[in-house]
């Protein structure tokens, strides 16, 4: 399948972004064909490209995954000179990405009110800690801040421990990247309806705030705090993860009394799901730790494999708990093409992240690892805006490019 043939293709991005939130945008619609143009500071450039594990070609692998699919130029847009090229650009373009602290662009004369009277269609996604209004929205902030503001660290964790890390990865940023792609992908819609852009206002806290399940109304209603609850949560039990007897961590999910009643079976104890033991969820709501123990007892005493073949049999969801190790295993992600391997003319053969969601006529298509730096400046230059060789010649001598 060609570029073209991709839902995205005609669509061009320019991604001002810096490290994750923003930029993923970018990715996620470079996936599935849109052109996007990945700007960077010509002195600094985007931190990202040092930000994790690094290659033989200075770059890391986060910098070759995330930024993917994207062209790579360079601009310093709080010059005169970089300032009047960044408006030919979005002349040009359907979507500006940016991330930076509310105002800054404001501060370069490249704010809403100046890019839409160049662009009336322009598309405009920001992103910053605490979106662009509100009493917070100059502080700055990570995805480990928003995973706090936004509640959900307050979960995470055994009881009475210490709040955790929801997984060592900067799930903020990378939700807010895909809530990004969603705003702009409905804000394009209404901009082909209308002939007018908008701009898409997230921030970080939001994106993960809006998927905590009943936390706002049960507080609102009964006042009710969740707390750290471990692998528990706090509407059905059993619904977490033990360890098999071969040292195996597995997670099990009995989200009704149905499925409940099945895993009694398989555990040779079909008498605990009577309407006066543990069938009913209320009862074993009342009794987490004895139900909980229960399962615990069995899954100690079942090898891996076995019990996999037994919950599967009888219809109980079951699954391993994987380290990335047993991933690049499994069949499963073999079989969905989850891991797609590729060849940079810089690192060689690399391992990346399928893009996703997969759709039946026109998947996203992995055409090439993150780029160099500035390995597109000329190329967009000239052929995007006509320019001449001297014109860049000059942008370059002057530090613009």
């Amino acid at each position: 399948m060609t570029e073209q043939d991709q839902p995205l293709s005609g669509v061009r991005v320019l991604d001002i972004a810096t490290f994750i939130a923003g930029p993923f945008c970018g990715t996620i619609m470079g996936d599935f064909g849109a052109e996007v143009l990945k700007v960077e500071h010509p002195k600094d450039g985007d931190p990202m490209r040092k930000f994790g594990t690094p290659t033989d070609c200075g770059d890391t692998l986060a910098w070759m995954s995330e930024s993917r699919n994207k062209q790579c130029m360079t601009l310093d847009l709080r010059t005169p000179d970089g300032n009047a090229v960044f408006k030919r650009l979005v002349a040009e373009a359907d979507v500006v990405i940016e991330n930076f602290r509310p105002g800054t662009l404001e501060k370069w004369g490249l704010g809403w009110d100046v890019l839409r009277e160049v662009n009336p269609k322009l598309v405009m996604l920001r992103i910053s800690a605490y979106g662009q209004t509100g009493p917070m929205r100059g502080k700055p902030g990570f995805a480990r801040i928003a995973h706090g503001f936004s509640g959900l660290t307050y979960l995470a964790g055994e009881p009475g421990r210490v709040p955790v890390v929801p997984g060592s990865t900067s799930l903020a940023d990378y939700m807010s990247g895909v809530w990004g792609a969603v705003g702009v992908m409905m804000a394009l819609r209404q901009a082909e309806k209308t002939g007018q852009g908008q701009v898409v206002d997230i921030g970080l806290y939001e994106s993960v705030f809006r998927l905590l399940d009943e936390i706002a109304p049960a507080f609102a209603r009964h006042g009710t705090v969740r707390e750290r609850m471990g692998p528990d949560v706090p509407q059905v039990v059993p619904h977490g993860h033990w360890q098999t007897k071969d040292g195996r961590w597995i997670a099990l999910a009995c989200t009704s009394e149905k499925i409940f009643a099945r895993l009694c079976d398989v555990m040779g104890k079909p008498e605990l799901a009577g309407p006066d033991a543990l069938g009913p969820t209320r009862n074993r709501l009342a009794r987490r730790e004895e139900t909980n123990g229960l399962v615990a007892d069995w899954v100690g005493r079942q090898n891996f494999d076995e019990l996999m073949v037994a919950c599967d049999a009888a219809g109980v969801p079951c699954g391993p708990i994987n380290s990335i190790a047993d991933i690049f295993e499994d069949p499963q992600y073999a079989a969905r093409g989850n891991l797609v391997t590729v060849q940079d003319p810089r690192v060689g053969e690399i391992v990346l992240p399928a893009g996703v969601p997969t759709l039946s006529d026109t998947p996203p298509v992995l055409r090439h690892a993150g780029r160099a730096f500035g390995a597109d400046t000329d190329d967009i230059l000239r052929n995007l805006l006509k320019m001449t060789a001297e014109d860049v010649a000059r942008l370059r001598a002057g530090g613009v490019i």
